[in-house]
């Protein structure tokens, strides 16, 4: 198997464990953050999706990695119906497949650089304070919002963040690959550590009252995005065809914009539905 046979592989086993993991995140929202085993699910889950997520992009550029990573909404989607009994509506099916078909669009048509992606230290600096004054207008702006907002606020925050940390690390592993340990920045991997860390508990605090399609699509939009938008800063990627490359792109954004509100709308619906008590076990925590 290629390099891409590989990258292909691992992003869709991380997309499976990080749709396990926002599952398992909402279920833990919804009891009051409560429980160590929950805790640890959710983390180990996450984790897992962590780890696949670096394997791959070790094979695979940073666009494809990130483009296919988006499946993990259409993951998370049947195991929601699954968990509610309930059936999602065709137009909410129409509104998943625009997310993705809009963003998967717009990552083919970049294109990447000769050179191995590699950062200076003041290149990595720049990026980290520029995402962290992102991060931090998103935040705060969220939690001065109502519940539908501010799950997609903090989503787009945790999106930011774990992008970000996704272009880190092909920089870190380019620099690894290339040089050795040594040649590893240690900022850039303490930073690549930092984001990942606030993307998911950002990324947990969205799933609070408002359902899991919405901060699901809007993270899984995010992220992409802003590792596709780095990867042209940073690493000097470009798009296919030019100018019409660029009118399809933002096409692209349009139709996946669509997709994003649809779902965001459906799942404030939803967010009021009222969800069954679990039994409690031996030590006060449900199944």
């Amino acid at each position: 198997m290629g390099s891409l046979g590989w990258a292909v592989v691992f992003s869709l086993l991380s997309a499976a464990s990080y749709a396990v993991a926002a599952v398992a995140q909402e279920r833990l929202a919804e009891r009051g953050h409560r429980g160590w085993s929950r805790w640890a699910v959710a983390l180990l889950l996450t984790g897992a999706g962590v780890a696949l997520h670096l394997l791959a992009l070790n094979f695979g550029t940073v666009a494809v990695v990130q483009a296919l990573g988006t499946l993990t909404l259409l993951f998370a989607l049947p195991i929601e119906v699954i968990r509610y009994h309930t059936r999602l509506s065709r137009a909410a099916w129409l509104e998943a497949a625009l997310t993705v078909a809009g963003l998967a669009l717009i990552l083919a048509l970049s294109v990447e650089s000769e050179a191995p992606p590699l950062l200076t230290d003041s290149s990595v600096e720049a990026v980290a304070t520029i995402t962290a004054g992102v991060v931090f207008v998103c935040s705060f702006a969220g939690w001065r919002s109502g519940p539908r907002l501010r799950a997609v606020l903090l989503a787009a925050a945790a999106g930011a963040a774990f992008g970000i940390a996704s272009v880190l690390s092909k920089a870190v592993l380019a620099a690894f690959t290339t040089g050795g340990p040594g040649a590893v920045s240690v900022t850039a991997a303490t930073l690549v550590g930092a984001f990942a860390v606030t993307g998911y508990v950002i990324g947990q605090l969205s799933y609070r009252g408002a359902g899991l399609a919405a901060p699901l699509a809007t993270v899984s939009v995010t992220n992409p995005l802003v590792a596709a938008f780095a990867g042209v800063v940073l690493f000097d990627e470009g798009v296919r065809f030019g100018a019409a490359g660029l009118v399809a792109v933002a096409a692209a954004a349009l139709i996946m914009g669509w997709g994003v509100v649809g779902l965001a709308r459906r799942s404030a619906a939803s967010a009021g539905a009222p969800v069954p008590e679990p039994v409690s076990g031996p030590a006060g925590e449900g199944p």
